[in-house]
């Protein structure tokens, strides 16, 4: 598979401030991948360095198998770069036809008539073409903003939060409209996106960012289920950290043995509360004694909060139809099957092995 976009020693700075660190990366053509990262973390300048809209301070950017910055430069009009931005852009005082037809004004008028009707069933709006900006919803406004960046067949588009002004129901639904266009016309995307959710759920790849670099580059569930970081851990949703110490049985926290290997003297576990079990005390049921410090309703689920006999505090959610009160004793534990990370210091340790079977250290 040939590559869409390819960085090399990327850096870019805004006085004394380095927005973009020494970067590599490389994009495969067909491929959805989300940047995610804290704002000022450089998601964004990455992102206008490969439009053109800024000039890199080092290193090259490849569109396809050409190089537009670095070695040479190509503005931003001919690298076949589409853009989608969070504030649509679209232009007010043309129909939406006319704002399609903007970026194909070198083809032959039937031309861009055809390509326009094209784009417009991509998105499932072929019923405004006659319509202006202002009578159109924010959703479909995104969904037109999205077709005229396609309407020239870019090689790559690139999406800058596109979906952070609208209203969560209607946010998922253009989100998911906007991925079955790109996959429908096999258009490679990089996106830009504050959201964990929506990262996870578009990305062939995620790329988590900081001070400029990308900290870990991975498949959603290589990111999420086995970070490289305690920031990439945090970032990348809830997570709480126990310390662990070695037993007999291997490394345990609390919460348990988290695996037999013996090679590791101190670390910390990486739990998140989808991880975590609570149960009532009862005949055969083991887990660390803990007592439910906070309940909150989340619709589906309800996230409990809960102190264990150290002081320590981790995070559950139990399905809606479970809800420990405030004070209830319970039993926690790492939920069967779990192997969670491990860290040491900052840096995430290589996977481990399975304890089984997995047991509460003795006290």
């Amino acid at each position: 598979m040939s590559s869409a976009v390819t960085l090399r020693g990327v850096s870019k700075s805004y006085g004394e401030t380095l927005a973009v660190s020494a970067l590599d990366l490389t994009v495969e053509q067909g491929e959805i991948v989300a940047l995610i990262g804290p704002s000022g973390c450089g998601k964004s300048t990455l992102l206008r360095l490969v439009a053109g809209l800024e000039r890199p301070d080092a290193g090259t950017v490849a569109v396809g198998d050409r190089v537009v910055a670095g070695a040479e430069w190509v503005p931003p009009e001919r690298r076949r770069v589409g853009l989608v931005f969070q504030e649509h852009a679209l232009f007010p005082h043309l129909s939406v036809g006319d704002n399609i037809r903007f970026g194909l004004d070198r083809q032959p008028p039937p031309d861009q008539d055809a390509r326009v009707r094209e784009v417009l069933d991509l998105v499932h709006l072929a019923h405004v073409v006659d319509r202006y900006p202002h009578e159109l919803s924010g959703g479909e406004q995104q969904r037109v903003a999205l077709a005229r960046a396609l309407a020239p067949r870019p090689e790559v588009v690139l999406l800058d939060e596109p979906f952070s002004s609208l209203d969560e129901s209607l946010r998922a639904r253009v989100r998911a409209d906007t991925v079955s266009a790109l996959r429908a016309t096999g258009t490679t995307a990089i996106l830009v996106t504050h959201d964990q959710t929506e990262a996870l759920s578009i990305g062939d790849h995620i790329g988590v960012m900081r001070a400029g670099v990308v900290e870990q580059w991975g498949r959603p569930v290589e990111v999420f289920e086995r970070p490289v970081s305690r920031f990439v851990a945090s970032f990348m949703g809830d997570a709480d950290f126990l310390p662990a110490s070695l037993v007999d049985g291997g490394l345990a926290c609390e919460l348990g043995l988290v695996t037999i290997r013996k090679d590791v003297p101190d670390a910390e576990v990486v739990v998140r509360p989808h991880e975590v079990s609570l149960r009532l005390p009862a005949a055969g049921v083991t887990g660390a004694p803990a007592v439910v410090d906070r309940v909150e309703y989340q619709g589906p689920f309800i996230l409990h909060t809960v102190r264990l006999a150290s002081g320590r505090t981790v995070r559950s959610w139990q399905p809606h139809s479970v809800r420990y009160p405030v004070g209830t004793e319970v039993l926690a534990s790492i939920s069967a099957g779990i192997v969670p990370s491990l860290l040491s210091g900052d840096a995430a340790l290589a996977p481990t092995p399975t304890p089984t079977p997995t047991a509460h250290p003795d006290r």
